[in-house]
């Protein structure tokens, strides 16, 4: 098999578990949007404030939302023993890590995509702003998913890894968090976000390029 229909079979595979496991889904959009619509019912449904925190609330719900359906991206993997014959195909391990990630964001990382324009409107964001929205979330929410891959795999052979996960990407996701908000924030008040957008752009070049590796290594270490 090519290295191409080895990596579409992977993604094709895991989307259709996905599917016939709709939580997987549901879940991280449940809660993306539960969050979000707290807000409002703990600080007061307060225009201004809500417009000028906006953009934190959003990303740190997408952030927490994707933390939440980490610990499916190896697990049922791990479970029936597809992840050791996943490590002991003869095409290169990284490779099938990237489509894995792949499928994880396409089930999680695209539905918050979708649904986020209209929970930035409920919480009163310019319509200026909604494009940019959307470039950060398209750019960031990959960058979460590659990050977040390798500290499952580092944490997956732990029985209670949850809270290790945690400590692990936590840390990481910081800088995403602070770029893709920053420029969001910056857009409502009609300024170029160039620089911004190219920092997220280079994170995720970078997080495509390194990702895969270590975390390949890191399966192989936890399955040893």
């Amino acid at each position: 098999m090519s290295l191409s229909r080895a990596f579409f079979a992977i993604v094709r595979r895991d989307l259709v578990l996905a599917l016939r496991r709709r939580s997987e889904i549901a879940n991280p959009i449940f809660f993306f949007i539960l969050v979000i619509t707290l807000f409002p019912l703990g600080i007061g449904a307060k225009p201004t404030i809500l417009q000028a925190i906006a953009p934190g609330i959003i990303w740190v719900s997408a952030l927490l939302a994707t933390m939440l359906s980490l610990d499916s991206l190896f697990r049922s993997d791990f479970d029936d023993g597809s992840l050791e014959q996943i490590i002991l195909s003869p095409q290169p391990t990284s490779l099938l890590v990237l489509a894995k990630i792949t499928a994880h964001w396409l089930v999680t990382g695209l539905p918050l995509l979708i649904v986020a324009p209209l929970l930035a409107v409920f919480l009163g964001m310019p319509s200026h702003a909604l494009p940019v929205l959307l470039i950060t979330l398209l750019l960031g929410t990959p960058i979460l998913s590659l990050i977040g891959a390798i500290g499952v795999a580092l944490t997956i052979g732990l029985r209670r890894g949850g809270m290790i996960l945690s400590l692990l990407v936590l840390p990481l996701y910081v800088p995403v968090l602070i770029f893709a908000s920053n420029a969001v924030e910056i857009a409502s008040s009609g300024l170029p976000v160039t620089a911004q957008i190219n920092i997220l752009i280079s994170m995720l070049v970078m997080a495509l390029v390194l990702a895969p590796w270590p975390t390949a290594a890191a399966l192989k270490m936890s399955m040893s």
